[in-house]
C-alpha cells in the first residue's frame, strides 16, 4: 500500500488556481534494484521450530498501517508461550523498500525475520528467489484469490509470500460539494452517474467537467494517482508479458495515450488539484475542500478519515472506470538470510489466515486476499460511520470481483512507472509544458540502460 504522509500545512478555502497552487517537489526515482547474489544467496539454515521450548524473538517488518496492533501480535505469544513478536513499522514504504534491498544485496545482515513487501516492488524481488524461502504449502493452496498467489510464484513453482491485502478501487466522493455543484449525490446515483458498470475515464472526466463549472473545488487530487488507476487496467504497461523484456517508451502508444489523456483532463480541463499524494499540501486539502473525487481502494479509506477528520460529506460508490482495478496490496516474506526461518514461516502463516487478516481489516480497513475472510461476516456486514454509513464490506467485495487477474508487472516496472510519474508531476504540480516534461521521461527511460 503507498505511503500516508502525517505533515499538515494549511491551504485557503477556496480552490487555488494553477497559477498559485503551492506544490511539493517530485520524489525522485529510485533506480532499479541490483543485487550482489553471490554474496547473499540462500544463506539461511532453517534455524528454530515455534513450536519448540527455545524462547525465540521473531521481528516483523511492516510499513504503513497492516493491521497488526499489539493485542493481535500477543495473541500469537498466547498460543506459542516461547514465541515474542516484534513489529519494526518503517515511516513509509520507500523506506522499508529501500532498508530491505540495501540489506539484501549486504547479504542480509540486519533485516526482520518477516519482511513486508509492496506489490509494486515485487517483480523486482522475484529475480532473485534464492534470497527468500519457499512458502508453498499444499494445506494453504486455496487460501488467496488466484491472482494475489501468482503474483508471488516464480516461474518454476517457488511461493516468496504470503498474501496480505488487495486494493479493488472504488470512488470515494464528498456528497456535500456534489449536491452543491448539482450533481446527484446517493452513492447508487452516483455510480449510474458514472457510468456504472460500463463506466469509461471519459465518463469520469465529463462528470468532472460538469462538477467544475459549478464548483470552487476540483475534481480529484492529482494526475499520478489518476494515471495510477488508469495503468493498473493495462496488462504489461511497461513490459512484454510473453518476455518480460522492457517497451521502448518512445513507442510505447498505450502509456502516451494515458499520459495525454490524464493531463489533459487535469490542465485543459482544469480537473486536478494539483496536489502530489502524501505532501503535506494534499494532507492539509482534506480539511480545505481542494477536491471532490478520489480512486479509492479500501486502504485509502483510512488516509481519508484520518486527513478530514470533522469533514462531513464522504461516500462511496460501488463503480470504477473501466471496470475491475486494483491498486496496492502487500505480501509476508522471510528472508533465507534470518536465523528462525522455520518459525518466521509459521509466523507469516498464521497473519495471512482468514482469521487474522479479518481482524487487520477491522483495525486498518486493509481488504484481505482470502476468500473465506471476504466471505465473513466480519466484511460483509461491514460498514463505514465516517463514509455516511457506506456498506463497505459489499461494496468492496464487489470491486473485487470486478478485477480480472493481475497485470504483468516486470522486474523494471518499478523504474519505468517512476520516469512517467515524474513526468505527470512537473505537468501537474509545477505547470512544465506536457510535451516538453514527456521527453524528460524518455530521457530518464534511456539512462536506465534497459
Amino acid at each position: 500500500m503507498p505511503d500516508p504522509d502525517k505533515g499538515v500545512t494549511v491551504l485557503s478555502s477556496t480552490r487555488p488556481t494553477r497559477r498559485t497552487r503551492r506544490v511539493v517537489a517530485a520524489t525522485a526515482g529510485v533506480a532499479t534494484l541490483a543485487l550482489a547474489l553471490t554474496a547473499c544467496g540462500g544463506s539461511g539454515d532453517g534455524g528454530d521450530e515455534a513450536s519448540g521450548d527455545e524462547k525465540v524473538t521473531l521481528t516483523v517488518a511492516t510499513f504503513n498501517q497492516f493491521g497488526y496492533t499489539d493485542e493481535l501480535l500477543a495473541k500469537y505469544t498466547e498460543e506459542h508461550p516461547n514465541v515474542t513478536v516484534k513489529q519494526v513499522t518503517a515511516a513509509t514504504s520507500e523506506d522499508a523498500r529501500n532498508n530491505l534491498t540495501t540489506k539484501l544485496a549486504a547479504g542480509g545482515e540486519g533485516l526482520a525475520d518477516i519482511e513486508a513487501i509492496e506489490v509494486d516492488w515485487l517483480p523486482e524481488l522475484m529475480q532473485y528467489p534464492d534470497l527468500f524461502e519457499d512458502l508453498t504449502d499444499p494445506a494453504l493452496a486455496d487460501r488467496w484469490v488466484d491472482w494475489k498467489v501468482q503474483q508471488a510464484t516464480t516461474a518454476d513453482g517457488k511461493l516468496i509470500g504470503y498474501g496480505t491485502d488487495i486494493g479493488p478501487e472504488a470512488i470515494c466522493y464528498r456528497a456535500d460539494l456534489f449536491e452543491k455543484a448539482g450533481l446527484p449525490t446517493d452513492r447508487e446515483k452516483v455510480a449510474e452517474a458514472l457510468g456504472g458498470d460500463d463506466a469509461t475515464w471519459q465518463d469520469y472526466f465529463d462528470l468532472g467537467k460538469k462538477f467544475v463549472a459549478k464548483s470552487d473545488s476540483a475534481w480529484f487530487d492529482g494526475a499520478v494517482p489518476t494515471y495510477q488507476g488508469m495503468v493498473n487496467q493495462l496488462d504489461g504497461a511497461y513490459e512484454d508479458p510473453s518476455t518480460g523484456e522492457p517497451k521502448d517508451l518512445k513507442t510505447n502508444q498505450d502509456i502516451k495515450d494515458l499520459y495525454d489523456q490524464v493531463l489533459a483532463a487535469s490542465v485543459d480541463d482544469d480537473l486536478s488539484a494539483g496536489l502530489e499524494q502524501w505532501g503535506e499540501d494534499w494532507v492539509a486539502g482534506f480539511q480545505n475542500n481542494a477536491w471532490a473525487t478520489m480512486l479509492c481502494p479500501p486502504w485509502m479509506t483510512a488516509s481519508i478519515e484520518q486527513n478530514a477528520g470533522g469533514v462531513e460529506g464522504w461516500d462511496v460508490a460501488d463503480v470504477f472506470p473501466g471496470g475491475g482495478g486494483n491498486w496496492g496490496g502487500s505480501f509476508l516474506t522471510v528472508p533465507s538470510s534470518g536465523p528462525n526461518a522455520d518459525a518466521a514461516k509459521e509466523l507469516a502463516a498464521w497473519l495471512t489466515s482468514p482469521e487474522i487478516q479479518e481482524e487487520a481489516y477491522k483495525n486498518a480497513n486493509t481488504f484481505p486476499s482470502q476468500l473465506e475472510a471476504q466471505a465473513s461476516e466480519t466484511v460483509q456486514s461491514s460498514t463505514n460511520d465516517f463514509f455516511n454509513d457506506a456498506p463497505v464490506g459489499p461494496i468492496f467485495s464487489t470491486r473485487a470481483q470486478a478485477i480480472d487477474g493481475a497485470p504483468f508487472k516486470g522486474k523494471n516496472y518499478f523504474a519505468i512507472h517512476q520516469s512517467v510519474q515524474n513526468a505527470l508531476n512537473r505537468v501537474d504540480l509545477n505547470g512544465d509544458d506536457p510535451e516538453k516534461s514527456w521527453q524528460g521521461a524518455l530521457d530518464e527511460y534511456a539512462s536506465l540502460g534497459l
